[in-house]
């Protein structure tokens, strides 16, 4: 009887086919927890990815460009929070989880403010999530938390002077076949024969003037062209502002008459765009007082003093703000001064008894205040070539003409580029608009104006 008991539970030890289950049992509980744990984490991972995708919105919705905040911040005239802010953002949040169940949201905080020409939104959130498996072994709930960040660069506020060159040479003819059609007008006239001119001179001593008679033929000279374009020019800013502020304008010329000359302010400096297009259709050519005129003897275009003039008028430039703006001046000129300098870089020698400069412009004009962080954009408007004007091929022609009209390496094309802050210098062809030309520098200041600041 002892051998058969000994004999069976030596069996029993050897036997191993019960084993499975025993091992089954044992390792089962480890097993439903690591599965547990994938589930519940899996669960919570894709509740975060939505609390994160409902932050992000937040964060980039309370800042877009039609938000409350970034309104609120374009008024704001010191750094600090933006309390409407904080509200939309909370309620961009709250609106994109409306729909979420299986958590619970223990925080949500939005921070929204403004910093220079930055706004900053940040949405920081902290929740937890109920587990399913993980509370057999006492982890009831998982933790959900993060932050989104996101900025925006505020349009930056710009102060536009505009000088604009009115003096008679601006009367010439705006285009090659305008040009011909007024040197036709005024060949073998009855008042002026075989004058051939390509001036539409403004002379208030003679009713029969050439630009009464360019108006009167349908002559389009470059003042005309110019007072449009100064017009489209405020269309332009208009729409391309996103405050209604954002940018002011000032129109200056070199005077009425010249019996005024000098800086004379069209328009002073105003965020009412509508006014100052309004006020651009008073943009005209300069009057004489007929040849060799008593109050200038021609010396019409002084740019040795509507320069500094300008410069007095301009305040500091400041970071863009709404209390500091940055300052653009936009000169539009033929390049050439006529004036009393006896510093000319090309002095004519003996003319009317005084010391006449008909020179390209001096660039070191423009460096004054480019050197006060002031930039200068410069549309240069090409001075066409008028081989039938004796002045013109004499004084001109030299520093301007190759042997085919206007030359690439004209002293006054390199003078006005020299005086252009770099990349703000655009030259008019004679086939291309002074409109689309001003528009296309305006854009290109805005553009600046965003690098720079």
């Amino acid at each position: 009887m002892r051998a058969v008991l000994s004999t069976t539970i030596r069996r029993f030890v050897r036997d191993r086919r019960g084993n499975i289950a025993v091992i089954f049992a044992l390792a089962c509980v480890p097993l439903i927890t690591v599965i547990g744990c994938a589930v519940d984490y899996s669960r919570a991972t894709q509740m975060r990815a939505k609390l994160q995708a409902a932050a992000d919105a937040a964060s980039v919705g309370a800042i877009a460009k039609a938000s409350p905040a970034f309104a609120a911040a374009g008024t704001m005239t010191s750094d600090g929070a933006i309390p409407v802010g904080v509200t939309d953002a909370r309620n961009i949040f709250n609106a994109n989880v409306a729909n979420l169940t299986g958590y619970t949201l223990d925080s949500v905080t939005p921070t929204v403010v403004k910093n220079g020409s930055t706004v900053t939104s940040t949405v920081a959130f902290s929740g937890s999530i109920k587990t399913m498996f993980l509370g057999v072994i006492g982890k009831t709930a998982l933790t959900a938390s993060g932050t989104s960040t996101a900025t925006a660069s505020m349009p930056l506020y710009v102060d536009f002077y505009l000088l604009l060159d009115n003096s008679p040479s601006m009367g010439v003819a705006a285009t090659p076949a305008d040009v011909t059609k007024l040197v036709n007008a005024t060949t073998g006239n009855s008042f002026k024969p075989n004058d051939q001119c390509a001036f539409a001179c403004h002379d208030y001593n003679d009713s029969n003037n050439y630009y009464n008679l360019a108006k009167s033929i349908g002559v389009t000279t470059r003042i005309d062209v110019l007072r449009s374009a100064t017009q489209s020019l405020m269309d332009t800013a208009v729409a391309s502002q996103t405050y209604s502020n954002q940018f002011r304008m000032a129109i200056y010329d070199f005077g009425a008459a010249s019996s005024s000359i000098g800086l004379r302010a069209l328009f002073a400096l105003s965020s009412s765009l509508s006014s100052a297009k309004t006020a651009a259709a008073n943009i005209d050519l300069m009057g004489v007082y007929g040849n060799n005129d008593s109050y200038t003897k021609d010396m019409d275009s002084p740019f040795t003093s509507v320069f500094p003039a300008l410069n007095n008028v301009i305040s500091a430039p400041g970071a863009g703000t709404s209390s500091a703006p940055m300052k653009y001046v936009l000169f539009v000129s033929d390049g050439v001064a006529d004036e009393n300098n006896s510093g000319c870089l090309k002095p004519i020698k003996n003319v009317s008894g005084m010391s006449r400069c008909q020179s390209p412009i001096n660039p070191a004009l423009c460096d004054t205040l480019k050197n006060r962080k002031i930039k200068v954009a410069v549309l240069y408007t090409t001075y066409l070539q008028l081989p039938t004007n004796s002045w013109y091929m004499n004084w001109i022609d030299p520093f301007n003409a190759g042997p085919y009209g206007p030359s690439p390496n004209s002293e006054i094309a390199q003078n006005m580029q020299s005086c252009a802050s770099p990349g703000l210098y655009f030259e008019v062809s004679p086939t291309q608009g002074i409109s689309d030309a001003m528009n296309a520098l305006f854009r290109k200041a805005v553009a600046d104006a965003r690098i720079s600041g």
